[in-house]
This record gives structure tokens, C-alpha cells and sequence, in this order.
């Protein structure tokens, strides 16, 4: 499985909403097995930057490219681009094994 996640700031704090908006209509393609769109409720101590969360679960690549070259994504990017300041985005696969160790002292 294919874990997705996009994180956005907006330009302006006002248009947060109208930034929902726009990214909430990617819930309605059907290629994603999980499509969350979410405002960040800053609560980590470190760091609140982020405005909104774009979190989705895929069964493969070939679903994720389907979802990203569906209408509605490119409709959803039309109206969110010029509102967004930053745009950090993920892909990882769940069932690859662990890239990193645990050791104990």
C-alpha cells in the first residue's frame, strides 16, 4: 500500500477554508482506497506551520498516478495553487521493509 500525504500553508490565514474547499473535492475520485483532508490542529510542540493535511491510502502507484491524473485533481490544484504558500508532499510504501535500525544502549 501507498501512503500519500501532502501538507500546505496559505498565504493568508483567511483563505484556510476556501483552501479546504478546494482540496476536499479530491475526496470525490475514486482511485484512493482512504482520502482525508484536514485542518492541522496544532498541537505539536516544535512547530504549528502547517495549515492543512492531505492524507490518502493507495494500493499501488499505478492508483496514486490514476488519482493524480484524474479531472478533479487537476480541478482541485486550480483552485488551491494560488492560495497555498508551501506544498510538501510524501509517498511511501507500507510494505517495503524498514529502511532504518533500532538500537538500544
Amino acid at each position: 500500500m501507498i501512503r500519500h500525504i501532502v501538507l500546505f500553508t496559505a498565504k493568508d490565514k483567511a483563505d484556510i477554508e476556501q483552501m479546504m474547499d478546494g482540496l476536499s473535492i479530491l475526496t470525490a475520485i475514486p482511485h484512493a482506497r482512504r482520502l482525508e483532508v484536514a485542518r492541522n490542529v496544532k498541537t505539536d510542540q516544535f512547530g504549528n506551520d502547517i495549515d492543512v493535511v492531505v492524507y490518502g491510502e493507495f494500493d499501488s502507484v499505478t492508483e496514486l498516478a490514476a488519482y493524480k491524473a484524474h479531472p478533479l485533481y487537476q480541478e482541485s490544484i486550480k483552485r488551491v495553487r494560488q492560495l497555498r504558500e508551501l506544498r510538501f508532499a510524501a509517498d511511501y510504501n507500507t510494505s517495503a521493509p524498514c529502511d532504518s535500525t533500532l538500537t538500544t544502549t
